[in-house]
């Protein structure tokens, strides 16, 4: 078992919180941008009004 502190962290790419590695993302995370769904759906919001 490992301890969360010594899991790979990034960070959120809409609310700059660090967010540690998850199971569930093994396979994808260098893909992962964001910490949850909710910043996922404003990271993407936010883009689409900067390119208006």
């Amino acid at each position: 078992m490992r301890r969360k502190s010594d899991l790979p962290t990034k960070t959120c790419a809409a609310c700059g919180r660090p967010f540690a590695w998850r199971r569930k993302w093994a396979r994808v995370w260098h893909e992962v941008r964001y910490c949850s769904d909710r910043c996922r759906g404003t990271g993407r919001r936010a883009g689409a009004a900067a390119s208006r």
